[in-house]
């Protein structure tokens, strides 16, 4: 068993490692665009945290999704942050898939440099919504006669921009128009439907985000009107500000454009490791004598021979 599995190990290694020079390569180069969209979700959670002190509880708007959805209620209002990481979890795991498979279509680095771009446009605007109008928070720990729907004021500024996290995070009030969860849930499936392989895989993540939506009305996080907004602001930010990004190359033919100097010798291994393919005897007879399965299309083993 161990002659087996021991080479197999040492392939996805080997193409770990070819992976992880080609990022550090890319993050080398884009690493200012990452720390920035970085830095933004702090300013994004001390202004959720600013609004906080704003916020003056009152009676529930009148809202349509509560009448609608029967409300969770306090016990049971997790199942809506659960599921939210799910999806989190998930998109997250995507992200970092060519470490380790043999299909390759994105970089990591370039992906997320493109999805901070999508957060952090559609965070300023709602930074600005959320701050125009203050309304009460329909979530539990935001109504009347909760401890924490007024913050009292802070002692000192190094309080504000501690912003208490995670617990300033979890039990913030003020900051309704429009759904931060929304915003990372409808980002997340709309990168994945425009970069992702599996068709199965984007009607699921289509599905999870209108769950996620019913979720966090029927939780009484947000009132219908911000899951609502989120929908089509998020859907606009996204169609635009990725027209001005500069696309992806696509590696979905299983090779790339070198990004690291190499000699003619290394980059044929390169793409080799690449592919999942050690050079070895075994595993060139495999690709000429059989087919090889790439991105659900049969390709003969001509097509691979000629390089094309």
């Amino acid at each position: 068993m161990t002659l087996y599995i021991a080479p197999e190990a040492s392939k996805l290694w080997r193409r770990f490692y070819a992976e992880l020079l080609i990022e550090i390569k890319i993050l080398a180069e884009k690493w200012k665009l990452l720390l920035a969209g970085l830095i933004f979700q702090y300013i994004h959670g001390l202004a959720a945290r600013g609004v906080h002190y704003l916020h003056r509880p009152g009676p529930m708007l009148q809202d349509v999704g509560f009448f609608l959805l029967p409300e969770l209620g306090q016990d049971k209002a997790y199942i809506s942050e659960v599921f939210f990481s799910f999806i989190f979890l998930s998109f997250f795991l995507w992200s970092f898939h060519p470490f380790a498979c043999h299909s390759k279509k994105i970089y990591t680095v370039l992906i997320w440099r493109r999805v901070l771009a999508f957060l952090v446009a559609s965070q300023i605007l709602r930074i600005i919504t959320f701050y125009s109008t203050q309304l009460p928070g329909p979530n539990y720990h935001c109504r009347e006669g909760s401890k924490l729907a007024r913050l009292p004021h802070p002692d000192s500024v190094l309080e504000v921009l501690l912003i208490n996290f995670p617990h300033g995070v979890i039990y913030g009030c003020g900051d309704l128009i429009f759904s931060s969860h929304m915003i990372f849930t409808l980002v997340f499936v709309l990168t994945y439907q425009k970069y992702g392989t599996r068709r199965c895989i984007k009607q699921l993540a289509w599905l999870f985000a209108v769950v996620q939506s019913l979720l966090i009305i029927a939780s009484r996080k947000h009132y219908t009107v911000d899951v609502v907004v989120a929908w089509y602001t998020v859907n606009l930010v996204v169609f635009f500000v990725d027209k001005k990004l500069p696309e992806l190359p696509d590696r979905s033919n299983g090779t790339s454009s070198p990004l690291l100097p190499l000699s003619t010798k290394d980059k044929d291994e390169h793409h080799k490791l690449l592919n999942g393919n050690s050079g070895d005897t075994a595993d060139w007879r495999a690709q000429v004598n059989g087919k090889i399965l790439e991105n659900g299309n049969m390709v003969h083993a001509e097509t691979v021979t000629n390089g094309t």
